[in-house]
């Protein structure tokens, strides 16, 4: 698998950074990220077993699209916007919410982002291979915490039985999704 590591993103290659306007174009794509994951939250696509969000999918491309510090930054800010308790969440608000059985996988969402970013800004993503495996990873985070959370509240084979088991056919969907979108993102800008 070649990794085409030149150090830029998806965002730098359509959005370039200058030195005059960088903080402000930082500023306003963390905006828009916290944005597309409260949209995300809000909308349940029906789905067998259960219905799904779109809330992994766009955790895993901020990372993927924007790098790790303007994609954590970005999924940072849609938490911290919910600890405060505005209304950002599939369900609730305020800390309480992020203390409650959701609490580890909103968190995974920012190691998503994180794991994510971390590959995108060494060039993984641009061929599908690549964006398989950062995919897979970043999804691997988000369980890993939510799964880690909801077993303290409720044991292991409750979580693994409710909190993972029913959501691996959306998952799955989510990931193929976001393994053709990106490098055909990517594609598309090569020929430009």
């Amino acid at each position: 698998m070649a990794i085409d590591a030149t150090g830029t993103t998806l965002i730098d290659r359509i959005w370039p950074a200058r030195a005059d306007g960088r903080v402000m174009r930082n500023i306003a794509i963390v905006l828009v990220g916290s944005a597309l994951m409260t949209i995300s939250a809000k909308i349940q696509v029906p789905f067998w077993p259960v219905p799904i969000t779109m809330q992994t999918y766009v955790a895993l491309m901020l990372g993927a699209v924007l790098g790790f510090r303007l994609g954590a930054a970005s999924v940072a800010a849609y938490l911290a916007q919910g600890a405060i308790g505005l209304p950002v969440f599939a369900g609730g608000a305020g800390l309480a919410y992020l203390a409650g059985p959701t609490g580890g996988y909103l968190l995974g969402f920012l190691a998503a982002a994180a794991v994510t970013g971390v590959l995108a800004d060494r060039g993984f993503g641009r061929r599908f291979v690549s964006a398989l495996a950062m995919f897979l990873l970043g999804n691997i985070a988000i369980f890993a915490l939510g799964l880690g959370w909801l077993a303290t509240l409720i044991g292991v084979e409750k979580a693994i039985a409710g909190g993972l088991v029913p959501f691996l056919p959306g998952e799955a969907l989510k990931v193929a999704l976001a393994m053709a979108s990106l490098p055909l993102a990517w594609k598309a800008l090569s020929r430009r």
